[in-house]
């Protein structure tokens, strides 16, 4: 009679479960964690343009990209916003969806790139230019809770751009709507 192959715990993890712990992007996300990342790309932003030390477009660019492939598993920022900050100020926390927060990081990573290539290139004003817009989303992340990549997500999925199997809550504006609503009344005064 054959014997069954019992699972050993103590066997190292297969390589594609340590490529799917790598590479996956946590869903949901924390609202804190996302605005806590927003805050420190504003203090880099802030500091690169108001220091002229547009260096920091490098560690910015890196960030945006390892938390775009990884979420916050390689991503300093990333780890801290997640690890430290969230489980203190977290505890009335929204969890939203991730697929439209990983859009949004590949946002960030296309125009932090598009920066540092300005940088190295020599088209500083560029960099400047680029790393000024990127303001604009991460302050109204930061401070108002309001993703703009994750706003363009959900027009693409309406265009079908994108397929709505993708994110079904990020789809259904309705849901979205009700969620908003639930937490905005439901929230001591």
């Amino acid at each position: 009679m054959p014997t069954r192959s019992v699972r050993n715990p103590s066997r190292p993890p297969t390589l594609l479960s340590v490529r799917r712990r790598l590479f996956g992007f946590p869903n949901p996300v924390n609202d804190v964690a996302a605005r806590t990342v927003a805050t420190g790309v504003i203090v880099m932003a802030v500091a690169a343009l108001g220091f002229d030390a547009l260096w920091l477009t490098i560690p910015l660019a890196f960030g945006f990209v390892a938390r775009t492939a990884t979420g916050p598993t390689l991503s300093p920022l990333g780890t801290f916003a997640s690890r430290v900050v969230a489980p203190r100020l977290g505890r009335h926390a929204r969890l939203l969806p991730g697929p439209p927060k990983r859009f949004a990081q590949a946002i960030g990573a296309a125009f932090t790139c598009a920066a540092l290539g300005c940088w190295l290139g020599g088209a500083d004003l560029a960099a400047r230019a680029l790393l000024a817009t990127l303001l604009v989303p991460a302050f109204l992340e930061a401070a108002l809770g309001y993703c703009v990549g994750c706003e363009l997500f959900g027009w693409l999925i309406s265009l079908g751009a994108i397929p709505a199997s993708v994110c079904v809550e990020c789809g259904d504006l309705s849901k979205r709507l009700d969620a908003t609503r639930a937490t905005t009344t439901s929230e001591p005064a």
